[in-house]
């Protein structure tokens, strides 16, 4: 059997159209700069501050927790420590920010060890006013701190 021009033409020009098709979809609207720059780097991302996110996440927790009146100096204790581990981390990511392009391998993982340190310490901190407060609950309201935190703390996942 003899193959005609067509029988050729006709695959090649369907790939042709497809891969220009492809390259629109993947390429339109992509900002491609950063890569005629001599520093060969991503745009930076804005850093939302762990105090920003610990003020949004206490908000979030006040009202699903519904803390009531009697509960109050409790949760004020927890904030606090919240707020306090929040600044701590700011300054630790701020250092971070600042000095992690000139550190070496050994550095970078010293520097790694003082934040786990520091999360550590937190969490130390953190659980005897939780403890406070989880005590004087209502069920209703453990159960609704269970559920929040099996979630985790950025509830990007669960647990099974």
């Amino acid at each position: 059997m003899k193959r005609t021009a067509d029988h050729i033409a006709f695959p090649v020009t369907h790939v042709v159209v497809m891969m220009a098709f492809l390259s629109a979809i993947f390429f339109t609207n992509a900002d491609l700069s950063f890569a005629a720059s001599n520093t060969k780097k991503a745009p930076e991302v804005a850093r939302i501050s762990a105090v920003d996110r610990t003020e949004a996440r206490i908000k979030e927790l006040q009202t699903a927790l519904k803390i009531t009146d009697a509960q109050k100096e409790l949760w004020s204790t927890l904030t606090l420590v919240m707020r306090d581990n929040a600044k701590e981390m700011d300054t630790l990511n701020k250092y971070r920010d600042e000095k992690t392009t000139a550190m070496n391998a050994v550095e970078r993982m010293k520097f790694h060890s003082q934040i786990t340190e520091a999360h550590l310490s937190q969490l130390k901190k953190f659980i005897p006013p939780f403890e406070a407060l989880y005590a004087s609950m209502s069920d209703e309201q453990k159960k609704t701190t269970d559920t929040l935190f099996k979630k985790g703390i950025n509830r990007k996942h669960k647990r099974k």
